[in-house]
């Protein structure tokens, strides 16, 4: 039996999987288990080295469900993990070197805290309470943990921009004793600590930093090729395994080989589950695993074949399913942004005119965001299954309007299947096919 409240509640498409319960396995499909080679990279060197690894993908397409299930696979292998995510302390639209530092050290502080691993901050507090009476907050960080302070600090900051120059201002020029204080005051004790408990180093994982605003820093350069290139060097100079989740528009950059030299390893593309290959027909095994992504959240209890078997429940037939897996694209995200569209409708079991129906409002308010330009660019790049490493192209990654995919012979690059099902894709498909 369905139990609609717990669908209700599985079917929200603003929380990411924080378990095993609902989990599928897609890495079959998506050119390997990156999450195992994240792992291998932390847990394979000695104990007294520390890695820096970049992660990324298009917003929504399930990086934050591996990485906490990363988190959980090396927790059980003896590691400490902080993992957490950049916009609960940031503006992401506005972001700067010293404000990622500062957020990093809030979130180990705090940790610690939760662990009653003893620290010392004493550089920090001083900086930090100085940059208080700069700023005139009241707040007195030497009568409260040194973690409250700073989340007092960073939650003022993100809602005013006045406050986040100040800061910077003051916090830029001791960039280098910022890093040099986190790691002597911060992780220095926390990886003693760690040992003396039997525990492996210190691994940190900083969510949603792809979210940065891609806009131009300056004429012909991103903020995100400035943050994570420019001054990459200084985010891989903490004393602890880090991840960080980056922009892909990196990943089409001019400087993505100046990226991979500056942390000493190419990103991890996490891509989209393919519903059909190169040359357009179905692929089988993605939408039998993106088939098991829908039902196992009817039914989670329930194996493999069983879930199949009961989805009369949620869909009034099977093809009703494999039409919603299809539009998806193996977009995570935006395939449970359409069940939930069908649940705010009626009830399951869905009939095939309320999906359709779904699917035309999501494709009619993506058709009205594709400038004429962007759909040359876009034909363009169908018609190659490839992207050329410029601005516009980014535009077309990171808006969804192209979606990236992976093969036994590389990626590849399809369009968003909400937009072939518009009428001008459709007249371009045929004027291709015409003698």
């Amino acid at each position: 039996m369905l139990n609609l409240q717990q669908f209700y509640d599985a079917c929200d498409p603003t929380q990411p999987l924080r378990g095993r319960r609902y989990y599928i396995d897609f890495s079959t499909v998506r050119g390997g288990d990156l999450v195992q080679e994240l792992e291998r990279k932390i847990t394979r060197l000695s104990r007294d080295r520390a890695t820096t690894q970049l992660f990324t993908g298009h917003i929504g397409c399930g990086k934050s469900t591996e990485l906490f299930r990363l988190k959980d696979s090396l927790m059980r292998r003896n590691h400490e993990v902080v993992y957490f995510e950049s916009d609960r302390d940031l503006e992401m639209a506005d972001v700067e070197i010293a404000d990622i530092l500062l957020s990093i050290a809030h979130n180990i502080s705090e940790h610690l805290d939760s662990l009653g691993i003893a620290t010392q901050p004493n550089y920090l507090k001083t900086l930090f309470q100085n940059l208080a009476d700069t700023l005139r907050t009241p707040m007195e960080i030497s009568s409260v943990s040194f973690s409250a302070g700073i989340a007092s600090l960073t939650a003022s900051a993100k809602q005013s921009p006045d406050m986040r120059s100040q800061l910077r201002q003051y916090l830029e020029p001791r960039t280098r004793n910022i890093i040099s204080a986190i790691n002597d005051e911060l992780l220095g004790p926390a990886n003693q600590g760690l040992q003396r408990l039997g525990k492996n180093r210190l691994v940190v994982i900083m969510d949603n930093l792809d979210r940065i605003d891609s806009a131009p820093r300056s004429p012909g350069r991103l903020h995100s090729e400035y943050i994570f290139v420019d001054r990459g060097e200084q985010l891989r100079q903490l004393d602890c395994h880090l991840v960080y989740t980056i922009p892909l528009e990196l990943m089409f950059s001019n400087d993505l080989v100046r990226l991979a030299n500056r942390f000493g390893t190419n990103p991890l593309v996490l891509p989209m589950v393919p519903v059909q290959d190169r040359q357009g027909q179905p692929d089988p095994q993605g939408l039998a695993l993106l088939r098991q992504m829908v039902m196992i959240r009817a039914f989670p209890e329930l194996n493999v074949n069983q879930r199949i078997e009961q989805v009369a429940h949620v869909f009034d037939d099977l093809t009703t399913l494999d039409r919603l897996c299809q539009i998806s694209g193996g977009h995570m995200r935006n395939l449970i942004r359409l069940l939930d569209g069908c649940l705010r409708k009626q009830d399951p079991p869905f009939p095939r005119e309320v999906l359709d129906a779904v699917i035309r409002n999501e494709r009619d308010s993506l058709m009205g965001l594709v400038s004429d330009r962007e759909w040359n660019l876009l034909l363009q790049a169908v018609a190659r299954q490839d992207v050329q490493g410029n601005d516009d192209y980014n535009i077309l990654v990171r808006s969804l309007f192209l979606y990236e995919y992976r093969d036994a012979q590389g990626r590849w690059f399809g369009i968003n299947p909400l937009l072939a099902e518009t009428q001008r894709y459709q007249h371009w498909r045929a004027q291709q096919v015409t003698p």
